[in-house]
Parts: structure tokens; sequence; C-alpha cells
């Protein structure tokens, strides 16, 4: 099955959002301040859903599991991509950047799951790096090879990426709904740490009252929400597609909210990261995927469900 247009347009627009908001968010208080109110009020409108619906929490070993894959796709991802922002990275490459999770993925894949990296993910990845060059040309350009917010962006690419795998390796059969409240809850920890020890400030108290809610609802709620329904109607693969132009419509999103207009190397870039995405789209199967072609076969245990991490990855 298809993902249809209607639900597709919505991710695309929701998940694009994300990043000038978080640029916007930067603008009007401390990186980490601003982590903190997204992470723990989210974690308390999930946990709040999740207890309406009933959901079974994750109890023991898979806690901690959870808790793991939390610290990795919330805390690694967003804390760095916020820090990178707010030194300057334009919204429009750090979407470009995180877009090629499919790309990184498929190339932890086989350390982490045993799955074998063919031509294809390859070639994907080499026009993936080449993407990056191009979009971040103009900063290589006056601010050096890798400033400290492109590598802080790249870290959080990793952290994502890593943070996808080990939800993926050790997470099976957990309900996403409260998942995603612990995940949120444990990364709102060292956040919080974070914030209290170094300077943090509200410049823009106005712009905040507004930033905060708009991200819980849309980013952590709404977008998340959509992603789990794309994934279950079409698969994780199809559903990945849709990287294939948020960075286009973030970008035209961020001109319009920020005024960063796209540079040609960004222009460049972004039809090349599109390029690196579609060709390093399938990641290789692994062993743990035979396992749930072979659960669902008559007769067979109950095949593993979608887990947060394979869908909670928003800006």
């Amino acid at each position: 099955m298809r993902i249809s247009p209607a639900l597709g347009a919505s991710i695309i627009m929701l998940w694009s959002f994300g990043y000038p908001l978080g640029a916007l968010g930067i603008t009007a208080m401390s990186p980490m301040l601003l982590l903190t109110f997204r992470f723990v009020l989210s974690a308390l409108l999930m946990g709040g859903a999740a207890a309406i619906a009933h959901a079974r929490f994750p109890r023991g070993r898979l806690l901690a599991h959870v808790a793991i894959a939390g610290l990795l796709t919330q805390g690694v991802q967003f804390g760095c991509l916020y820090v990178g922002l707010e030194l300057g990275v334009p919204s429009v490459i750090a979407a470009l950047l995180i877009a090629l999770n499919p790309v990184v993925t498929a190339v932890l894949a086989r350390p982490i799951l045993g799955a074998h990296l063919g031509r294809r993910q390859i070639l994907g990845l080499a026009v993936g790096v080449a993407a990056v060059v191009a979009a971040c040309a103009q900063r290589i350009i006056t601010t050096g090879p890798l400033d400290a917010g492109v590598a802080l962006t790249l870290i959080a690419v990793l952290g994502l990426s890593l943070g996808g795998l080990y939800q993926q390796r050790f997470c099976a059969g957990v309900d996403v709904r409260s998942a995603n409240a612990v995940q949120l809850g444990v990364a709102a920890v060292p956040v919080a740490i974070v914030a209290a020890a170094t300077p943090e400030a509200i410049t823009d108290p106005l712009r905040a009252a507004w930033v905060i809610p708009v991200m819980v609802l849309f980013s952590s709620a709404l977008c998340t929400t959509l992603y789990m329904r794309a994934v279950n109607q079409a698969g994780a693969a199809q559903a990945a597609m849709l990287f294939t132009v948020i960075p286009s419509v973030a970008a035209v999103m961020a001109w319009g909210m920020l005024g960063q207009r796209p540079d040609v190397g960004v222009y460049i870039g972004l039809v090349l990261g599109a390029t690196a995405l579609v060709i390093g789209r399938a990641v290789p199967r692994s062993a743990p995927d035979e396992e749930s072609i072979r659960a669902e076969r008559p007769g067979s245990p109950t095949p593993r469900t979608h887990t947060a991490g394979s869908s909670r990855v928003g800006p």
C-alpha cells in the first residue's frame, strides 16, 4: 500500500516546518533551555496520551534499552542540532544533513545488525558526501573545512542513525506512544543538567511563549503520529522516501520565516541529497528482519511491530 498524497504532504510540511521553527526558537532562548521545555512538555503530553489509551509501558531490561535509544535519538540528535543552529548553521543545511539519515543508517547497519552494504548503498553514500560538501561549500570557504556548527550537526545525524538502529535491534514490540514518552523524559534529564550548569537565558519571552507550544504540538505530537501512521500504512522504507523532498521544502520555509536565502551550493546539495537518498533508500535486510518475515507465516508467532525508533525521529 502506498502513502496517500494527503498524508505524505502533511508529513512533509510539518517535518520541514520543524527546522526553521527550531532556528527561530533559539533566537528566543538558549538551546538547552529550549530543549528542556520541549522534552518535558512533550513527555507529559505523550505520557498522558499513552495513559488514556491504556498503552503498556516498557519495564526492566526493555525499559533500559528504550532509554538508551531515546538518549541517542532525542538527546544527541536535538542537543547537537540546536547548538549547531545557534552557532550559525542555516536550517536548510541542517535539514539536508539530517535527511541523509537513511544513507548513514545503511552504512551503520552492517556492524550493528549484520546487514551487508551493497553497491547501491555505497554509491548513495558517495553522492551524499558530495551533497554535504556542496551545501556547506560557502561555510567551508568562510570558516574553514569543518566548523563547530557543522561538526555538531553531523554528530546529530550519527545520534539519529545509531538510535534508530539500536531501537530496531533491542526494542522490538514496544508501544510507540509509551516508548516516546519514556524517551522524551529520559532525554530531558541530561539536557536539563546542561541547562542548569551553563548560562541560559530567555531573550524574547513573547516569541518563546508561542514557539514552545507549537514545537510540542506540531513537531513532537502531530508530526510524529502522522509519520507512525505512514510507517504502518506503507512501511518504513517508503515513509523514509519523504525525506527526499523535506530539505527543499524546509529551504523555502526558512527563506520565508528567517530570511535565509539559499546559495547555489545549497541548491546543488539539495539535488544531490535527494539523489543520494533515492539511491541508498533500500537499507540491506538484517537477520532480525528475516525473523520477522518468517514470523508472518501461518502458524508462526505474532510478527514484531514497528518500534518508536523506526518512526520517532522528527525535528
